[in-house]
C-alpha cells in the first residue's frame, strides 16, 4: 500500500554549504557538526549542483556572490529542476533588492556576514524541519508517478472519469465500453495504485492531477 505519512528516513540530516571563501566554509561546518548535522562544503557551485541527491533531509547555505556562478543563479538552476531544498542565502553585502529577489524565488532566509552563531542554529533546525516534510513530498511524488506509469492509455481516461465523479454507467458510455469492463477497468487501477479504497484513490489522483480537483 502506498505510504502517505513521513517515515524515518535512512539518510542524515545535511546542511550543504556553498562558499567561495574557505575560511566562512571551515566555521560554519565548524558550529553545525557540533549540532549534530552532517556537513558537506563546496566552494563550486556546480559541484554542488552536480553532486546533490534529492529528496533528502537537507538544508542549503548558499552565498549571494561567488565568481563562478551567483547564488541566485543556483537557486533558478534547483527550482527549474524541481528540487525545493530549503535555502539560507549568505552575503557580506547589505542588499535589500536581492534579498527580496530570493525570498520571491522561494529562499526561507537571507542572512549577512558576520554571523549570529545561536540564529543560525535556530534557522537550520527550523528549516531542517521544513526540509523532511518536503523530501517526504518529492518521494512520494516519485512513488505515485512510478505507480502511474503502469497504467494502460485506457485505465487512465478511466481514472480521470472517476476522479470527476462520473458513475460506472457513464463511464461506460463515454468511453462505449461494458459496465463489466469498466469494473474490471477500476480493479486493475486499484491494483496498479495499490489502494483499496475509493477515497485513498482519490487521494493519489488529486495529487498526481490538482487541475482534476477542479473538473
Amino acid at each position: 500500500m502506498l505510504h502517505t505519512q513521513p517515515r524515518p528516513t535512512e539518510m542524515p540530516e545535511t546542511v550543504f554549504i556553498v562558499d567561495d571563501d574557505e575560511a566562512v566554509r571551515d566555521s560554519l561546518q565548524w558550529l553545525i557538526e557540533t549540532e549534530g548535522y552532517q556537513v558537506k562544503t563546496f566552494e563550486d557551485p556546480e559541484l554542488f549542483l552536480s553532486q546533490l541527491q534529492w529528496p533528502q533531509p537537507g538544508v542549503l547555505l548558499l552565498d549571494i556572490r561567488m565568481p563562478k556562478m551567483s547564488g541566485i543563479e543556483v537557486q533558478k538552476i534547483l527550482n527549474e529542476r524541481g528540487i525545493p531544498i530549503p535555502i539560507v542565502f549568505i552575503t557580506g553585502h547589505g542588499d535589500v533588492t536581492l534579498a527580496v529577489e530570493t525570498m520571491k524565488n522561494g529562499a526561507v532566509d537571507f542572512l549577512e556576514k558576520p554571523f549570529d552563531e545561536t540564529k543560525i542554529k535556530e534557522l537550520i533546525q527550523q528549516h531542517m524541519q521544513l526540509a523532511h516534510g518536503l523530501a517526504h513530498a518529492s518521494k512520494l511524488d516519485e512513488q505515485i508517478n512510478k505507480l502511474y506509469s503502469r497504467l494502460t492509455t485506457r485505465e487512465l481516461q478511466v481514472l480521470e472519469r472517476i476522479v470527476s465523479g462520473r458513475l460506472n454507467k457513464q463511464i461506460a458510455d463515454d468511453l462505449n465500453i461494458s459496465i463489466k469492463t469498466v469494473e474490471a477497468h477500476r480493479a486493475n487501477i486499484m491494483d496498479k495504485l495499490q489502494v483499496t479504497t475509493v477515497a485513498d484513490l482519490l487521494k493519489i489522483a488529486l495529487r498526481k492531477s490538482p487541475e482534476m480537483a477542479q473538473s
